[in-house]
């Protein structure tokens, strides 16, 4: 693919106007994805973690689901459900709010998507926290946030910033959901692998350029969480 496109062109078409403008929204939309799936995910990981409660094993399979389920089937979901005569979408519509195909759409599906990788590494790490320091903690006078915001946060903060990494390259490279749900609409939902599949047929050296972009990025998050794990080792 690298090899492929080296041309005279490559810098041309990685910055024209359909690259940069799919290159921002992927950047800017996957940035929103992962801050919004650390601020949620992070009290829920905790709470499947470390707390025991009714229909607890229900909600973590639910939360797994999106990450076997099919991306097509995903943005089938959320396009029944935000729809404008879907489940949560008639109501929305009524209030004036219209979600599908619009820029909220492609952050809510790589959120969708993506955000359960967050939940499922920041659960892991909370987990292996030793629960000696949790009482130890306790019997020091620590109520709960202070356990969890001084002692569960900067022990699995690893399998935090691992989760984040892997949520933000998912969120990057989504496109299944994105399409059904967002649509391809330049500019607004026209993401970096949307770009890349329509690039086959009206542009193939933005798609190749685009292409090579997303390789490179993957590769440089991937080497950023190898390294965490080996110094969490």
């Amino acid at each position: 693919m690298i090899y492929r496109s080296i041309a005279p062109d490559f810098f041309a078409n990685a910055l024209s106007k359909q690259a940069f403008q799919a290159l921002k929204l992927s950047l800017v939309t996957s940035s929103i994805t992962t801050l919004v799936a650390v601020i949620l995910g992070t009290p829920l990981a905790y709470l499947l973690a470390r707390w025991k409660f009714r229909f607890k094993t229900w909600l973590e399979l639910i939360l797994d689901l999106p990450i076997v389920l099919p991306p097509s089937v995903a943005g089938l979901a959320l396009l029944i459900a935000f729809g404008r005569r879907g489940l949560i979408g008639a109501f929305l519509n009524d209030i004036g709010l219209s979600i599908p195909f619009t820029t909220t759409a492609v952050i809510i599906a790589q959120l969708f998507v993506a955000g359960p990788l967050f939940v499922r590494s920041a659960r892991i790490g909370f987990a292996h926290v030793d629960k000696q320091l949790e009482e130890s903690a306790y019997v020091e006078g620590a109520n709960q946030w202070q356990l969890f915001y001084e002692v569960m946060i900067p022990i699995a903060i690893r399998a935090l910033a691992s989760g984040a990494i892997l949520t933000w390259t998912r969120a990057l490279g989504e496109f299944g959901a994105t399409i059904l749900f967002a649509g391809n609409l330049e500019g607004v939902t026209q993401t970096m692998p949307i770009a890349i599949y329509i690039g086959f047929e009206r542009n193939l050296g933005v798609a190749m350029a685009l292409s090579v972009v997303l390789i490179l990025v993957s590769v440089i998050l991937l080497m950023i969480t190898k390294q965490l794990d080996k110094e969490e080792e």
